[in-house]
């Protein structure tokens, strides 16, 4: 197919998210020499913005990694679990997953504390796997992109602190949607990406590094190039990355962190964040039959991203189609999870993300047109 082909689209899938018109358009700025003394200024810029969205002091250093989300979780696996200790991978859905798979992968000594879909981190269990053994080392996903479910951060890294142990965040599809309680949870290493609530394309990943995860990182062996944690650190002091970035995404992005810290404004982006949660929890309370209600545990639920349980009768496949010809790109749910509930005969499951520079304008009108969709069909 054809470029011209494809349809402008209204993205209310979890990411990559919809992108605004100024920063589609600052995609076509000229590139630049990344080692340029215009590359310092304008990560500079990148970095101080991201600072101010997060809050965070001085203890931690803001770095960007060239790659995903992803690619900065795996760094953090390799450069801070020596290889005689015990990593914990806690998992509430698919992108816990996936960092016990990273951790797997690069052969450490790791379990796996997971939970049923939809349902949040038990404390209480939790609690008990870390009496069980002497871990060095715990990963939890802060909101889980498959399930729409939003760990209580400040307890889980606390009880984490608690038994010794550091704890690294994924806060890949929720840093920038809402005000992240660095001050009160101190984790070792919190992770995000462009792709989510920042409402950028993905290309980065960004990590926040507390200053005493950094001196155990020194300490580490084996740490590679790309994902060593030091290097990524000491580049990022710089205004620099360790290698060649995307200067197209760095322009995008220091004008985005610019509108919004200086024009949306930090707290207002959090509202609205918080306002479009209240808008899905209503329309599904309100609007639609019994027979649809939210997945993700009642008190858990995400911000960002809505996770909708949906009778059977329903064709999320078709739907999707007859949306995109009506400008919108719908969220048919996460593919491994839906696969494993229909297997054992449970209702599926959709998606609505509601992050990034997503208004509740948009999200009203796509609200109405898929309920009107949801009304084409029957018990």
């Amino acid at each position: 197919m054809k470029n011209t082909e494809f349809k402008d689209l209204v993205l209310f899938i979890t990411g990559p998210t919809y992108i605004r018109p100024e920063i589609r358009q600052a995609g076509t700025y000229c590139e630049f020499g990344h080692r340029d003394k215009v590359a310092k200024v304008k990560v500079e810029s990148i970095l101080k913005n991201l600072r101010k969205l997060a809050g965070v002091n001085e203890d931690y250093e803001v770095c960007l990694v060239c790659g995903s989300g992803s690619f900065a979780m795996e760094a953090s696996i390799r450069s801070l679990v020596k290889d005689n200790e015990n990593i914990l991978n806690v998992s509430v859905g698919a992108f816990g997953d996936l960092y016990h798979k990273m951790t797997a992968s690069n052969k450490k000594n790791v379990d796996l504390l997971k939970f049923k879909p939809g349902k949040a981190i038990d404390l209480n269990k939790l609690e008990e796997q870390l009496k069980s053994k002497k871990y060095d080392v715990v990963t939890f996903t802060h909101n889980e992109t498959s399930t729409g479910v939003t760990n209580d951060m400040v307890k889980v890294c606390k009880l984490i602190q608690k038994y010794g142990a550091m704890p690294l965040v994924d806060g890949v599809s929720i840093f920038g949607g809402v005000k992240i309680p660095f001050d009160e949870a101190k984790p070792s290493v919190y992770i995000t990406s462009t792709q989510k609530c920042l409402g950028l394309p993905a290309g980065f990943g960004i990590m926040f590094v507390h200053k005493d995860a950094l001196e155990k990182a020194k300490s580490v062996e084996s740490r590679g190039y790309v994902t060593d944690l030091v290097s990524i650190v000491a580049s990022g002091q710089k205004s620099q990355t360790v290698t060649t970035p995307n200067c197209t995404l760095i322009n995008q992005m220091m004008e985005q962190l610019e509108y919004i810290v200086e024009e949306e404004g930090i707290d207002n982006r959090f509202k609205r964040h918080e306002d479009m949660q209240k808008m899905v929890a209503d329309w599904v309370e309100n609007s639609l039959s019994d027979d649809f209600k939210f997945f993700s545990q009642e008190g858990y639920r995400s911000p960002v991203v809505s996770a909708i349980e949906i009778p059977k009768y329903v064709d999320r496949m078709a739907i999707k189609e007859s949306l995109r010809e009506k400008g919108y790109l719908f969220d048919p749910g996460y593919g491994k999870l839906n696969k494993s509930l229909e297997e054992n005969g449970e209702n599926l499951n959709i998606r609505v993300g509601h992050m990034g520079d997503i208004t509740p304008e948009m999200l009203s009108k796509y609200l109405e047109e898929l309920e009107s969709e949801f009304k084409k069909y029957k018990p």
